[in-house]
């Protein structure tokens, strides 16, 4: 259902807004745990390892794409501001062309570069071919997933979180259900998992697409589908810097990748379980931010700067917040919680990733600085500094490890991904409020 955010108190708007999001990513990131539980207890710790080490590359190449698909829905939450229903609809039909095309190009890299790719991040070759398998498979079904984020993005542009909380909740309970039978019942391995996903995935697609052809203003006529030069341009110069930002990101985690697999085979299942911890606990202050990028796009084409403003406030009063709470309790219970998913008796493994999760959660508010300024800076429509910052972001990222002494151990990585953080919030910080006083300008200045 379609909410007007152009009107009412920001703090609620945001709150209501993204609690579904939430919800929905923390089902998402449940399903990608139960990959990991399936395959790390009824496969084994190599096999974890091996869909920990091909899940970065994986990224590095879908991130692309699904920075076009978000940033196509940039100017379409604008457009619902601004009520201009005829122009939102031929946006929403250049964006899913201009989506089929990336998804085109995405599943060609994933497919023909997934091993070379393994190869150079030096994964070990006994966990070469069950990584590439699992990323083959992927890449095969990457369409699904970029479609289903360009229409779950459209559906939040116009203030729709709960249609895509309910797809992934139901996408969450196939994913649980297959991987059990194609894993521990028919004893496919990472395959099995990965199949699972992908028809999880396409089932979220689905939903998306039935719940959009039930709006009234979003009933397509043969013209919205016409392709013009201007619309194109118009999404790609917002949807191409989102696209890189994303790259530029998962090549940071693609390089930590390829440092922890220096390590071998124990500390990539340390550092793999970490991170699906830590995509949890990031779900708080990224879905805040995709609020905000909503909430900014249909402020912006509604003319309304001063509500822009102080949905900005609201935003980073909550994530502070929320932010500070959840770096008590992870910090404090980290091993109990790397316990449960790991098979019993991994206790050199749970004790890395411990000491590599406390790492990462004490800048857990840099991370909250970002996701409120750069959603804020995209839904403003400027996506070129945050792809500046996501720059910055990986000098940290990945110079930090061969700067810092050797005397830190895999500890390096930690404080890596935790400066990073430090370094881009600043940076978003500084340009959120440029921007503002510049368009402020713009905006008092007299028409000619």
């Amino acid at each position: 259902m379609a909410q007007d955010m152009t009107a009412g108190r920001p703090a609620r708007l945001l709150l209501t807004f993204s609690l579904p999001i939430l919800l929905g990513n923390i089902f998402q990131q449940l399903y990608n745990m139960v990959d990991s539980v399936v395959v790390g207890r009824g496969v084994g710790v190599d096999a974890l390892s091996a869909v920990g080490a091909s899940g970065v590359v994986y990224y590095v190449i879908l991130g692309f794409g699904m920075g076009m698909a978000e940033g196509f829905a940039i100017l379409p939450a604008q457009q619902y501001g601004a009520r201009d229903y005829e122009k939102l609809r031929k946006l929403i039909g250049t964006g899913a062309l201009l989506t089929a095309i990336t998804a085109l190009f995405m599943t060609a890299g994933g497919c023909f570069f997934s091993k070379p790719l393994l190869r150079v991040m030096h994964t070990p070759q006994e966990l070469l071919e069950e990584a590439n398998l699992y990323m083959q498979i992927l890449s095969a079904g990457i369409g699904i997933t970029l479609f289903y984020n360009f229409f779950a993005a459209i559906l939040r542009a116009i203030g729709d979180s709960r249609t895509p909380l309910l797809a992934m909740i139901a996408a969450s309970v196939i994913n649980v259900v297959l991987d059990i039978l194609f894993v521990i019942v028919f004893r496919m391995g990472v395959s099995g998992a990965a199949v699972a996903t992908l028809i999880a995935q396409g089932f979220s697609l689905f939903c998306c697409l039935a719940a959009i052809y039930k709006i009234p203003f979003l009933r397509f006529n043969r013209g919205d589908w016409k392709v013009e030069g201007d619309r194109i341009w118009a999404l790609l110069r917002l949807g191409i810097p989102m696209a890189l930002q994303n790259i530029i990101i998962n090549i940071g985690a693609m390089i930590l990748q390829y440092v922890v697999n220096l390590y071998g085979s124990l500390y990539i299942a340390a550092y793999t379980t970490g991170n699906k911890i830590l995509n949890i606990i990031a779900q708080p202050p990224i879905c805040l931010g995709a609020a905000m990028t909503s909430y900014t796009g249909q402020n912006m084409g509604a003319q309304r700067l001063d509500r822009v403003r102080l949905g900005l406030r609201h935003c980073f009063w909550m994530t502070m917040g929320i932010c500070a709470l959840i770096m008590v309790i992870v910090f404090l219970g980290a091993d109990g919680i790397l316990s449960l998913l790991l098979p019993p008796g991994e206790t050199a493994v749970i004790a890395i990733g411990a000491d590599y999760v406390r790492i990462i959660t004490v800048a857990l508010p840099f991370l909250g600085l970002i996701t409120t300024y750069r959603s804020a800076l995209q839904g403003m429509g400027n996506t070129v500094l945050p792809m500046a910052a996501s720059g910055v972001e990986l000098l940290l990222r990945v110079s930090l490890p061969f700067v810092l002494p050797a005397a830190l151990g895999f500890s390096m990585i930690g404080i890596a991904e935790a400066s990073a953080w430090i370094g881009g919030a600043l940076l978003l910080v500084v340009s959120y409020y440029g921007s503002m006083r510049k368009i402020q300008r713009i905006a008092r200045k007299p028409s000619a």
